[in-house]
């Protein structure tokens, strides 16, 4: 084997040739940029929020009850459904979009689905950098928000059908990374703006998110399509020719004709979204949704969306605040990092359950520091217990960061075969911007009534999202897409028995969805390749 590839285990003993080449790391690196503009857009909301000029021109009733010095709970001060929409509206916009963009990375091409993706990216930033009114900036968040959902939807799937098996998870963790490089870029240009005289500062972070907006709308035009999707749309010769300049040899026949077989048997289902509702598709999907609602419910989106009003809630000064938001968001980048490093050495299973333990241990520890030293109407954390707060909420953040936040993308979108995995990533996006939005839009309404007593509510989910991976989730390295079904399903306690149900038959029958079924050891009832050919 050449220097500097590896070989991947195929279908029936066979091995697929690859090499790690420029074009894999440059094609995954632009397209992670997608996740660049995602973190700006998570990060900067929670930092524009916090500052006077704009909640006073935007949000007059808050910026009052932040500064009267009337009994009014500090975890009340930010509890306003105008606010909340600011930030959430960009995940409802993303919700819807997500369907569109089934479409069109099925039909148009993973390609093609992100450049559209930054078109509404570049626009939406014009629109909140430039906003007179909160009209005119909730639109700019909408758009923004399709942005999330065409580009949530093509990159992962990209990633993963670009990258080679062995490193897989962690080229498409490169999405995640650039989440968090995101958020700490933006937490540090909100603490820049924020000092800005003139009150214009907001302006500056908004727009900002130009950058991120621009690489990813460059990077779709320089990156070129996945095998995958072009054997999928009928480019045999280009898929063919993409195939060995990204693998870096030419010994590429067993994959293109594994990639054939599956693209087949894909082009005979005709409702992809129905298909996804049949038995033998239904350990995908429940992990796949289960993730993204378990993903919400660990508590991270409400701290990232609002990290400065939640750290100005504690009681931290404003400049504290942001500072404190900087620090998390460092914490968050090198924590991605380190997963990048482990998920495809140590495995899936292991980095969820860890942080399972972690992220309960310190939301528990918050949520008791809290409760002790936080009143309603106290001005001030002491400056040892304030530290503790941020080494707690960095201790949370770092767990998350290499676990929950890149894996949540990760599994869902190497465990789909082909013929639904377009269907599925657009499943698998649309619970988790509902789920989103559902947080962002009651975190401050939450954090008001329930006080200190939120993170309590959100460690109860991290008990329960730990048992489900521990029974329920398989563990995925190192195997390729196109035969999960065959070495992970199939061996799994539990998953098992949607793999035998009543699809099995002595001869070749034809479902009403059009995917072949059939019976014996060699064939696979999901359709995808085993070594056989009808």
């Amino acid at each position: 084997m050449p220097a500097g590839g590896f070989s991947a285990p195929a279908t029936g003993g066979a091995e697929f040739e690859a090499k790690i080449t420029p074009i894999v790391i440059f094609s995954c690196i632009m397209a992670a940029t997608g996740g660049l503009m995602f973190g700006y857009d998570v990060g900067v909301s929670g930092g524009v929020t916090s500052m006077p000029h704009f909640l006073k021109k935007f949000f007059p009733v808050v910026y009052r009850k932040t500064n009267v010095t009337e009994a009014v709970s500090n975890y009340c001060k930010y509890d306003n459904q105008g606010l909340q929409l600011f930030t959430s509206s960009l995940y409802l916009a993303a919700l819807t979009a997500t369907f569109f963009a089934s479409y069109t990375t099925r039909r148009l091409g993973r390609k093609l689905t992100m450049l559209i993706a930054g078109m509404f990216f570049i626009v939406g930033v014009i629109l909140n950098a430039a906003a007179q009114d909160l009209a005119m900036l909730i639109i700019g968040r909408i758009l923004l928000g399709c942005g999330v959902g065409f580009a949530n939807q093509a990159v992962p799937l990209f990633l993963s059908e670009i990258a080679p098996t062995r490193i897989r998870g962690g080229l498409n963790i490169l999405f995640q990374l650039n989440v968090t490089i995101g958020i700490l870029f933006a937490s540090l240009v909100n603490y820049g703006t924020a000092k800005i005289k003139g009150g214009w500062g907001w302006r500056l972070s908004l727009g900002l998110a130009g950058i991120p907006a621009f690489l990813l709308t460059a990077g779709a035009l320089f990156v070129v399509d996945t095998p995958n999707s072009l054997i999928e749309r009928g480019y045999l010769e280009e898929g063919k020719a993409v195939l060995r300049k990204i693998r870096g040899t030419d010994n590429i026949e067993p994959e293109f004709q594994e990639l054939l077989e599956a693209s087949r048997v894909a082009k005979q289902v005709k409702h992809p979204f129905r298909n996804l509702l049949k038995r033998r598709n239904r350990p995908q999907m429940v992990i796949a949704i289960a993730l993204q609602i378990f993903q919400q419910f660990t508590g991270i989106n409400a701290i990232m969306f609002y990290a400065p009003v939640l750290f100005s809630t504690l009681g931290f000064h404003n400049d504290a605040s942001l500072y404190s938001a900087v620090i998390t968001g460092a914490v968050n980048v090198a924590s991605t990092v380190v997963s990048i490093y482990t998920v495809d050495k140590v495995g899936r299973r292991i980095l969820l359950l860890e942080a399972g333990v972690q992220m309960f241990l310190s939301q528990v520890v918050i949520a008791v520091l809290l409760g002790i030293k936080v009143t309603d109407h106290s001005d001030n954390l002491s400056k040892g217990y304030a530290i503790l707060v941020v080494v707690m909420v960095c201790t949370f953040v770092s767990s998350f960061a290499w676990s929950w936040g890149p894996l949540g993308w990760l599994i869902p979108s190497e465990t789909f075969p082909l013929e639904t995995r377009s269907a599925g990533q657009s499943v698998t996006v649309c619970v988790n911007m509902l789920f989103t939005f559902v947080i962002a839009q009651a975190f401050l309404s939450m954090l008001c009534h329930m006080k200190y007593g939120i993170f309590l509510f959100f460690s109860g989910w991290v008990v329960i999202m730990s048992l489900f991976v521990l029974f329920l989730v398989p563990e995925t390295k190192n195997i390729p897409i196109e035969e999960m079904t065959e070495r992970v399903w199939k061996q799994h306690w539990f998953w098992k028995r949607f793999m035998d149900g009543d699809d099995h038959g002595k001869v070749t029958e034809m479902n009403a969805y059009g995917t072949i079924e059939m019976n014996g050891t060699t064939t696979n009832k999901e359709g995808k390749s085993n070594g056989f050919h009808v």
